[in-house]
């Protein structure tokens, strides 16, 4: 008897099991749709708005270094030059 029990909660495991990789799968779908959607209206917003949204700031640079944009030559004070 106890032979023909486990076999059942084998297969009552089973169909669980199953339907939890069901639900998950659909669960994923689901969330990967909401996640397009929210990536869609993200770019529909930064075309609206210039890209100024969310106080982001994108700057582009034409090399990897960026360059200060200041004061020029900086002269410091105390120098032989004043002498």
């Amino acid at each position: 008897m106890g032979a023909v029990v486990s076999c059942i909660q084998s297969c009552f495991r089973t169909i669980g099991r199953t339907i939890m990789a069901i639900i998950n799968g659909i669960g994923s779908i689901i969330m990967a749709i909401v996640n397009g959607i929210v990536s869609f209206l993200d770019i529909v917003v930064g075309f609206l708005t210039c890209n100024t949204c969310g106080g982001r700031r994108r700057h582009r640079g034409t090399t990897g270094t960026t360059r200060r944009r200041g004061f020029g030559r900086r002269r410091h004070v105390g120098t032989t030059s004043t002498i």
